[in-house]
């Protein structure tokens, strides 16, 4: 990996080490926060790539609330369970309350 994107994905691990429990972030808004608008996509490889990390991936979801990185948990389920076990409800893989949990890093991390 380039030693930028290197740098991106610590970024990406700073904030997503900042969602509170029983809350959940998009990427969308991850990449908002870090002045890379239209890098949604990087951020999920970041979050890809960080499992052996103290990273809490589980709590990045697509900006609709689907677990769209629920294939890169070990376990057939476990970004699931690990949300519930949170608190957070879960139904069809979408979060179902995403606008009363949601946490949106640019207006929490100033």
């Amino acid at each position: 990996m380039k030693p930028e994107t290197e740098s991106f994905f610590e970024r990406v691990y700073d904030v997503v080490r900042q969602i509170p429990y029983g809350r959940v972030t998009s990427y969308g808004a991850i990449a908002n926060f870090l002045g890379a608008l239209k890098s949604a996509r990087i951020v999920g490889y970041a979050m890809n790539n960080s499992h052996d990390k103290d990273v809490p991936a589980h709590r990045v979801v697509n900006r609709k609330g689907l677990l769209t990185g629920k294939h890169h948990f070990k376990g057939v389920n476990l970004m699931q369970q690990l949300l519930e076990n949170e608190g957070v409800v879960v139904k069809d893989n979408q979060i179902q309350n995403l606008e009363s949990i949601f946490w949106n890093p640019s207006e929490e991390l100033k």
